[in-house]
């Protein structure tokens, strides 16, 4: 089955936007700023944009947003598409606007948490009442399951997703061949269709495909709260793995922004103790440590190893410092060439349908 692109925009022409009939206009005001963001915080800012023009410092500013496949958004701002704020799935899809000149080199030292508002982990979404028992990632594996994930070529989710089993089979890279054959098997024997977004393959799933969905947490519980309105076939459950892994969306302002001021007004609110609040309530991890603690009862699960990406980066960048000027590359840029990059070993995996 072919999915249709599924970017959401919202123009700021007019006599008003939303992408809702009857919904809110954000778009009114002598400042106008344009987001582009990945496909899956859309129901976040839904609710943190108006919260937003609520507030003094928000008032005045108008918004249009775009939602997509996090690279697909990342390489249309590389070509200077008109943007002011970015929040992609992973840190890379800033990294190609950092090298496209169009945000600092030192965009993730401008807010807290390496300008991360907000995170997530990677989870398992199943059929409502679990049918087939699904708990940890060997259970993918069996015989006869099917599993919706977005392909990584695309989707800044897939790599996250990707990464949860590939840590947990590999002990965090340390056998890397043990993480990468979990992978192959996963892509040749149980995945049938390859979304281009986190957003995508949520649709195609509730669409009746497949048995699981790897998704993030916030997208599982976003579709467990459907459930009272949802169809009996789309009711669903989800389970976070004993061993899984930390989802970080950064956040940025685009350097040839005509609103620069209004840009980091909004970015600055995102950290807020009042954003925060907005984005537990819809699913995403806070990452104020006041509001996680008031929040830890909307995040059920016990995780018992949350790998991350610069624990992950650290064992998969040991031993790059020659061909890398000296430097063993750390985090994303040690991951994204290990595994992701043109010639990395789950691109080629994709590439080889898993035959490998």
């Amino acid at each position: 089955m072919v999915l249709a692109v599924s970017a959401l925009v919202l123009s700021g022409c007019g006599g008003g936007s939303t992408d809702e009939p009857g919904g809110q206009d954000i778009s009114s005001g002598s400042k106008h700023l344009n987001l582009y963001a990945y496909a899956v915080p859309k129901i976040g800012y839904d609710e943190i944009i108006p919260a937003f023009r609520d507030t003094e410092e928000g008032k005045d500013i108008g918004f249009a947003a775009s939602y997509g496949a996090s690279g697909d958004q990342s390489r249309k701002v590389a070509r200077r598409v008109p943007a002011d704020v970015v929040n992609f799935s992973v840190a890379p899809d800033i990294t190609r606007l950092v090298k496209a000149g169009v945000v600092d080199k030192d965009w993730a030292e401008q807010y807290p948490n390496g300008s991360t508002p907000f995170g997530s982990v990677v989870a398992l979404v199943v059929r409502e009442g679990n049918p087939l028992n699904i708990r940890t990632w060997d259970d993918l594996l069996k015989p006869g399951i099917q599993v919706v994930t977005p392909n990584p070529g695309s989707s800044g989710s897939a790599k996250w997703n990707l990464l949860a089993p590939f840590s947990a089979k590999s002990n965090g890279g340390v056998d890397e061949q043990a993480g990468l054959d979990y992978v192959a098997e996963l892509v040749r024997d149980h995945t049938r269709i390859q979304p281009k977004s986190g957003r995508e393959a949520t649709t195609a799933f509730e669409q009746g495909q497949g048995d699981v969905l790897i998704s993030y947490e916030n997208e599982a519980i976003f579709l467990k709260n459907q459930n009272a309105t949802a169809k009996p076939g789309q009711r669903v459950d989800y389970v976070i793995p004993p061993e899984t892994f930390k989802i970080e969306n950064p956040v940025a302002v685009v350097n040839f922004s005509k609103e620069k001021e209004a840009a980091n007004e909004f970015v600055s609110y995102l950290f807020t103790p009042a954003a925060q609040r907005i984005w537990a309530e819809q699913g995403f991890r806070p990452v104020d440590e006041t509001v996680i603690e008031e929040t830890k009862d909307l995040f059920p699960g016990e995780i018992a190893k949350l790998w991350t990406i610069k624990e992950l980066g650290a064992v998969l960048g040991e031993g790059t410092a020659e061909e890398n000027k000296g430097k063993d590359l750390k985090g994303w840029p040690a991951v994204d060439k290990a595994l992701f990059g043109t010639s990395g070993a789950i691109t080629e995996i994709y590439d080889a349908g898993g035959k490998v």
